[in-house]
């Protein structure tokens, strides 16, 4: 009875599921999930994964497609791997509501636990653990004003930038990917101390509280930006 209960709750959050589009896209009924080939909603209808509801973005939230019922999901949402009738029964990657339903299995907290990224550890455990930590100032565009944060460079992902709220958050806001930008100095004053990170387009602007702090950031992101992940390896560079 219990496992007939959870199909039956399964089938009809299906059902709600992919008939709960407004799109001229025709939904795939719950028992041709994985036999027929689904319609792709489209990129553009949706800004954030139709499963987990994060928003979208260039950087740290990519859109996939789930091959079974055709939902617009990240890269968290979608990790799994279920043969598809469709495909000729070959493994492909659909969301987490397809892989249980088409497959039966559970998924167990510690299969969950292992696809939590960077971005939700904690500031203080991150920065326990840092090249280089810090308050810094993003500003904006027009260089007047901006957001300030903690920052931190991290030791197991020494190429990226994670962006805090506050020092002791739980979860970063973004992040940077520091591969091959370039680090630029900008003039100093008595109470602005800033550098850019740019590439091609993309320029951010940062503010340090002294001059000291500005050349360790230089120092680390330039270091981060030429895919130096080792002291040793500067040094042998140098």
């Amino acid at each position: 009875q219990d496992a007939i209960d959870r199909k039956e709750k399964r089938s009809e959050t299906f059902k709600a599921a992919v008939h709960g589009l407004d799109t001229d896209t025709p939904a795939l009924k719950t028992e041709e999930l994985g036999r027929r080939a689904p319609q792709w909603v489209r990129d553009n209808l949706v800004t954030m994964c139709m499963r987990c509801k994060e928003p979208f973005n260039a950087i740290t939230r990519r859109r996939h497609h789930c091959r079974a019922c055709g939902y617009v999901v990240c890269a968290r949402c979608s990790d799994y791997k279920a043969e598809l009738q469709y495909d000729g029964n070959r493994p492909n990657r659909v969301c987490q509501e397809c892989f249980i339903f088409l497959t039966g299995h559970t998924v167990l907290e510690d299969r969950e636990g292992k696809y939590k990224g960077i971005l939700e550890k904690g500031a203080a455990e991150v920065s326990s653990r840092s090249l280089l930590c810090s308050s810094l100032q993003l500003l904006d565009k027009n260089g007047k004003g901006g957001t300030r944060g903690w920052f931190v460079i991290p030791q197991d992902d020494p190429l990226v930038l994670y962006i805090y709220a506050a020092p002791q958050d739980v979860r970063a806001h973004t992040s940077i990917p520091l591969l091959g930008y370039q680090v630029r100095d900008m003039a100093q004053s008595e109470s602005r101390h800033l550098f850019q990170l740019a590439q091609s387009r993309q320029v951010f602007t940062f503010m340090a509280d002294t001059e000291e702090l500005k050349q360790r950031w230089m120092k680390a992101m330039a270091r981060s930006a030429a895919g130096i992940t080792d002291p040793e390896e500067e040094e042998e560079d140098a």
